[in-house]
């Protein structure tokens, strides 16, 4: 007789590894964050915040944002969204963000972030590191960019951003003040990870991304993505770079994995990965849906074909020194020569 879906020793079991995974991923979010909220707080005691933001200032007047915006996409940049999105709930309540604004500064945030760790993975799948940041810093500025002029000149999304959460700011500010406000963001953060690997879980359960894997399978092949890492690229796509460029970092080593084909994915996994659960994250923030992943997702496949387009006008001198490299083992160099000729000719 078999067991019920539902019983009680499954439920527990499930609860049990979902407090875990929540309380993995809180702790290695505080390691992060709380050394950048001191930070923070240190260069803004010190008067440094104001000449910061001046300094991005350029950067932001290019997407329609305003100066302060930039500290929270720097932070984002050495971090990661969470620690970007502690920083935009002390900050937006005194910018008066539309949501148009909001969603830029999200899908900003969704193309670069924590570039110290993800450039590292990428670089030792094959990809060249210089290659590698510009093109996430880039992208976020040229689709960030996109989304403004187009919000601006249809008017939509002008309407004031409606925010989740607001810190207590009247008045003089102690260190006390300061500290409760920070332990209130945090508890925050952590809500927010708790329902959302809440719903990660019951969306896995109902084989949502077996519906993404699906849908993008056709894409990828039109992109000039190699059969060999399609799956691969769909696992990063959906789940995070951290898993499906772990995953290309193993293949591209073995040689299973053409080099030209493990690049191709690693572009695409670059600038679009984690689209349900980095989408989800910034939701909370107010931003709209076009902008974080309708329109991401479009602008991540336009930039991926040309760019596996243009591969094929490019000398391999070039490719090697300026976009990827083999790092497969000696033994399987045959092989992957072999694989890389033949996604040549399916390009």
């Amino acid at each position: 007789m078999r067991p019920p879906i539902f019983s009680l020793t499954s439920m527990r079991a499930t609860l049990i590894g979902l407090g875990k995974e929540i309380y993995e991923v809180c702790l290695l979010l505080f390691k992060l964050t709380i050394p950048v909220i001191i930070a923070v707080k240190v260069l803004e005691e010190l008067g440094a915040i104001p000449y910061l933001s001046a300094a991005l200032s350029p950067l932001m007047q290019l997407v329609g944002l305003p100066e302060s915006m930039g500290i929270i996409w720097t932070t984002t940049l050495l971090t990661n969204i969470y620690g970007g999105m502690l920083l935009f709930f002390q900050i937006a309540p005194s910018e008066n963000l539309t949501v148009a604004q909001v969603t830029v500064l999200s899908s900003m945030l969704l193309m670069a972030h924590s570039l110290p760790l993800e450039l590292r993975i990428t670089q030792m799948a094959g990809m060249r590191f210089v290659f590698s940041f510009l093109l996430r810093v880039l992208s976020a500025l040229l689709l960030g960019a996109l989304l403004y002029h187009i919000y601006r000149i249809g008017g939509w999304l002008q309407e004031p951003v409606e925010l989740i959460w607001q810190p207590d700011n009247t008045g003089p500010q102690s260190f006390y003040d300061w500290v409760i406000i920070q332990l209130k963001g945090l508890g925050m953060i952590v809500m927010i990870v708790t329902a959302l690997l809440s719903l990660l879980r019951l969306l896995r359960w109902l084989h949502v991304e077996r519906l993404m894997i699906w849908l993008l399978q056709p894409l990828l092949k039109l992109m000039g993505i190699g059969r060999q890492a399609t799956s691969l690229a769909i696992i990063g796509v959906t789940l995070g770079l951290s898993f499906g460029g772990g995953l290309l970092i193993k293949e591209a080593q073995s040689g299973s994995v053409s080099p030209k084909d493990c690049f191709s994915a690693l572009c695409l996994l670059s600038i679009c990965h984690s689209i349900i659960e980095d989408t989800l994250l910034v939701l909370t923030m107010g931003a709209d849906l076009s902008g974080v992943l309708w329109a991401r997702l479009l602008f991540s496949l336009i930039v991926v074909s040309l760019i596996t387009r243009l591969l094929l006008n490019t000398s391999v001198q070039f490719q090697q020194r300026y976009l990827f490299r083999d790092v497969s083992t000696p033994a399987s160099n045959d092989k992957t020569h072999t694989e890389t000729v033949s996604s040549g000719d399916k390009l």
